[in-house]
């Protein structure tokens, strides 16, 4: 019998997100967190000179602004060619663009192993196109968006479909922020939010991270799912963190009981400024306490 051989396609590009390097261990890990981290970036590599496309990233490079000279060392030795993205709100100090410049993703942008889109960063609304590539248009966005439920009760983020039926010059949206994966398509036209790469919190002990492949003639995407080790997730710390547990318990009692909670303090943070709209000045004084 004659066996049909599987055709290789090119991808167009990769897209990816959130993928917060970082030099210390999430406590929720029981495995070499470093080694698996670069491992997940490795792939990446594999996947881009397999393919010869660029890596499309949508914010959140690194864990907090100001990595440290070892981790940026590590970036340099292992991020994949031809990488793009654009300032999350991990990336900035302060979360504030006007500080932009004393963060580890413009230093890598001085030394030549990435590029920094100019296009929509954290905070800012779409106005231009942060790609052109194949005849299509491409929107990189670091903003909260999401599918089915709302996230926290009176969450004034956009559906992923809302934002494809409003930002309809656009064939492919690819946003960052929200650590669940999805996609969302609309007449012809998707929008990929890829979630992060690695598991760092509790609540993600039966994720698969992953990345997309995107084919431009088609304006379709393939899911790839990333190399991971089961059983090195696990939930037991939490109970010997009473005083982290305190802060999420404080953070839960303001909202209804059918909030859907994060295990990530900044994350509940971020929630809570949109619970109490909390004026953009305050939380600079509090981003700036916590140094985020």
């Amino acid at each position: 019998m004659e066996r049909t051989k599987k055709i290789f396609k090119q991808a167009s590009a990769i897209l990816t997100g959130d993928w917060h390097l970082r030099e210390d261990t999430p406590t929720c890990r029981t495995d070499d967190f470093q080694a698996v981290q670069w491992k997940k970036v490795q792939f990446i590599s594999y996947l881009q000179k397999n393919h010869d496309c660029p890596v499309l990233h949508s914010g959140d490079l690194f864990n907090h602004w100001k990595p440290s000279p070892w981790l940026l060392s590590m970036a340099m030795q292992y991020l994949p060619n031809r990488f793009f993205t654009i300032f999350g709100n991990h990336d900035l100090p302060q979360h504030s663009l006007e500080l932009a410049n004393k963060c580890g993703i413009y230093a890598l942008e001085k030394a030549n192993k990435l590029d920094i889109y100019d296009g929509c960063h954290w905070g800012q609304i779409p106005s231009k196109n942060s790609w052109w590539y194949q005849d299509r248009d491409i929107l990189v966005w670091h903003v909260m968006n999401y599918q089915g439920k709302e996230p926290w009760p009176g969450c004034t983020d956009m559906k992923a479909g809302g934002i494809l039926r409003k930002y309809k010059d656009y064939d492919l949206i690819l946003t960052g922020h929200n650590h669940i994966p999805f996609v969302e398509e609309y007449q012809g036209r998707v929008l990929v939010n890829p979630g992060c790469i690695t598991r760092q919190s509790a609540d993600q002990v039966d994720f698969r991270p992953r990345v997309y492949l995107w084919f431009a003639d088609t304006n379709t995407v393939e899911l790839v799912y990333l190399p991971i080790e089961e059983d090195v997730v696990t939930r037991d710390h939490l109970d010997g963190k009473a005083e982290r547990d305190n802060k999420i318990d404080a953070f839960i009692s303001r909202l209804n009981d059918d909030f859907v909670g994060t295990l990530s303090f900044e994350e509940n943070l971020e929630t809570f400024k949109k619970e109490n709209q909390i004026r953009e000045k305050t939380m600079e004084i509090i981003y700036k306490a916590l140094e985020v």
